[in-house]
């Protein structure tokens, strides 16, 4: 039976696998769109607290995949 893991990757050319193996497509998507939101509002968070040293605009962004793994 196949299962499903994350792969991160980053608007600065770097990517990084999740460690959590997932029962379902599904369930590795949500992950996904979770993880992607926290970067999103990570980067919001720094740019509150010091615009200057955290723009918005060299913010990294994220983008995700999901892998189906043989277990």
């Amino acid at each position: 039976m196949s299962k499903y893991r994350v792969m991160m990757h980053y608007s600065d050319g770097t990517s990084e696998m999740e460690d959590e193996i997932f029962e379902t497509e599904e369930a590795a998507a949500d992950h996904g769109s979770y993880m992607c939101a926290c970067t999103e509002q990570g980067a919001e968070d720094l740019y509150g607290s010091n615009p200057g040293d955290y723009p918005l605009e060299d913010a990294v962004s994220a983008d995700y995949e999901v892998i189906e793994v043989d277990d």
